[in-house]
């Protein structure tokens, strides 16, 4: 599939920081006063932080690449020195993400980089990065859900939530995330969980979301890559695409089926419709 990432002309860099704040994925950090992309995982390339780049060091390149490969991300930070590689592995940390998390210590330990015990295992404290965008993995393990089954029902506790990660939104979203991998998938319209009053209990158990609004969003190419690279490169099991009854909201059925298209591969796809007062009238597999 074809990826954009943003580039950094480290020669134009003054190491402001000016596009920190503006890098909704939290994979921009200035170190030794430049700034940097410790983790292309998660840039979508949307160029949010480039407007705010006062020496216009931040262009966004497009071209083809292959599915993630944390061992070659690890080849090029490993010429960046020390703390980028730091930065790095704490940015794997915050979003979740063990599997890639442990095969770049592996590759440290096996490329013999100077780095201890000590500093390859210890979260440090992120100086940068936006929290509201950090991905996190809100699947239970067994004790959980046994206590969870124990709490009773009644007007004082909330009903418990089925969503198992964040972000949802489908532009902040990496395809390529640990809780995709050969998931069952949800792909929602914005106003789908307001107008249904039992969606989650429907169909949120035991799913992963992303949720869009084929109307109003921009950059839709974005979303149809991401699809496909849900299907294809993740491998999700099934695709189930909760809309309204309204016109406009056909365009998710759409982006599917073509994103199934691309990636050559059968996930079944199952279409439910919403009308406006929180009722299923339509459901059926395409």
């Amino acid at each position: 599939m074809k990826r954009k990432i943003i580039k950094i002309e480290e020669e134009k860099c003054n190491g402001c920081g000016l596009c920190i704040p503006n890098c909704q994925e939290g994979a921009l950090q200035v170190i030794d006063g430049k700034a940097r992309l410790i983790s292309d995982l998660f840039c979508d390339g949307l160029g949010a932080c480039i407007g705010h780049c006062p020496e216009g060091a931040i262009t966004i390149e497009e071209r083809e690449s292959e599915p993630y490969n944390e061992r070659k991300v690890m080849e090029i930070l490993s010429g960046k020195g020390r703390n980028t590689i730091l930065a790095h592995l704490e940015h794997l940390r915050d979003h979740n993400e063990q599997a890639y998390l442990n095969e770049a210590i592996s590759y440290i330990k096996e490329n013999n980089i100077d780095m201890t015990e000590t500093e390859m295992n210890t979260q440090h404290s992120s100086a940068h990065g936006c929290p509201g965008a950090a991905a996190r993995d809100f699947r239970l393990d067994t004790e959980q859900v046994e206590n969870a089954v124990k709490v009773k029902a009644n007007e004082s506790v909330n009903t418990p939530s089925e969503l198992r990660q964040w972000p949802v939104q489908l532009h902040l979203l990496n395809p390529q995330a640990s809780y995709f991998k050969n998931a069952d998938v949800v792909l929602a319209a914005d106003c789908a969980a307001f107008a249904m009053g039992n969606f989650h209990a429907r169909y949120l158990k035991e799913k992963s979301l992303a949720i869009a609004c084929p109307k109003l969003d921009t950059n839709k190419e974005s979303y149809l890559e991401k699809l496909t690279s849900m299907i294809k490169d993740s491998k999700i099991n099934t695709l189930q695409v909760v809309i309204m009854e309204v016109p406009c909201c056909g365009g998710l059925v759409q982006m599917a089926t073509t994103a199934r298209e691309n990636a050559g591969l059968k996930v079944p796809i199952k279409v439910s419709v919403i009308s406006v007062q929180g009722e299923v009238v339509e459901e059926d597999w395409i």
